[in-house]
């Protein structure tokens, strides 16, 4: 199909679908006003961020030290990113395809999303650290089937396998945001949080924030895992979610909409971090 025949068709005259570009403004708007946020405000939602996600591995706890059944306890813990979804909270690995688009637009520097990817890691981890100290303080009986999952990951030796499952989950989180992005209606936001939620926990894939959280609520219980086990594991996972989240699915997306990149960067003013007030 030609160029033309392809703008006489969409309401816009831009030379991919229209669809595409209400989806591509609204990826770069969102990821911009994520990476102009003050320090103080990303630490914030970042907190908050691990508190809900917490939430979903109280829930994931609770079903699976009743059923032992890990399916039921993975659509449990999706209750935990339905809360972060409508709370407006970030987890960290939310946010790489919206502001690595920004940044492609040139709405943002490397270094303001530099500070957003830093700030977020970090207060997720603080939020959710505290979390489930609580949880488990208050639920001392699921001390045994804490311990368990957290010994899955932690034992776990780095292997193609364990790189697999963690780029799986970097990229599958990432699919979420983007499903999450795509669409107005609340529904099937919420049904794609579900999903997302649901493969993560019940799988389960490897995931640098949800699974910290799991042992860190094992060392919290006493179980026989130290804190240089959990950077043991979260150190290759965490690079390997990056580049999940990345490269099968940011990269993809960012090539897709190529055009609609290349007109934002020419319309960009030279210094994104000019562009707004932080």
């Amino acid at each position: 199909m030609s160029e033309e025949r392809r703008r006489e068709l969409g309401e816009s005259d831009a030379p991919l679908e229209h669809d595409l570009q209400e989806s591509f403004e609204r990826t770069v708007g969102q990821g911009a006003e994520r990476l102009h946020r003050t320090m103080r405000n990303i630490l914030v939602t970042g907190v908050f961020g691990g508190f809900e996600v917490g939430l979903g591995i109280m829930a994931y706890l609770a079903v699976l030290h009743e059923t032992g059944n890990h399916l039921l306890a993975g659509v449990a813990f999706s209750m935990g990113l339905i809360a972060l979804l409508l709370a407006h909270s970030e987890l960290f690995t939310e946010n790489f395809l919206m502001p690595v688009a920004a940044v492609a637009a040139k709405e943002a520097s490397y270094t303001q999303l530099a500070k957003l990817w830093g700030g977020t890691l970090i207060s997720n981890l603080v939020g959710g650290w505290i979390f489930v100290w609580i949880v488990m303080v208050a639920f001392p009986e699921w001390s045994t089937v804490v311990s368990e999952s957290a010994h899955h990951f932690v034992d776990a030796p780095f292997s193609l396998q364990s790189i697999a499952l963690a780029v799986l989950g970097g990229s599958t989180i990432t699919l979420m945001s983007r499903m999450q992005q795509g669409t107005d209606n609340d529904v099937a936001r919420i049904v794609a949080t579900v999903i997302g939620g649901f493969l993560l926990a019940a799988l389960p894939l490897f995931h640098s924030i949800l699974d910290s959280l799991l042992i860190f609520a094992a060392i919290h219980s006493g179980a026989d895992i130290s804190y240089m086990q959990w950077m043991g594991w979260f150190g290759y996972t965490l690079l390997f979610n990056v580049l999940g989240g990345i490269v099968l699915v940011t990269l993809l997306r960012l090539v897709r909409t190529k055009e609609l990149i290349q007109k934002r960067r020419a319309e960009a003013p030279t210094d994104p971090d000019a562009a707004r007030n932080p």
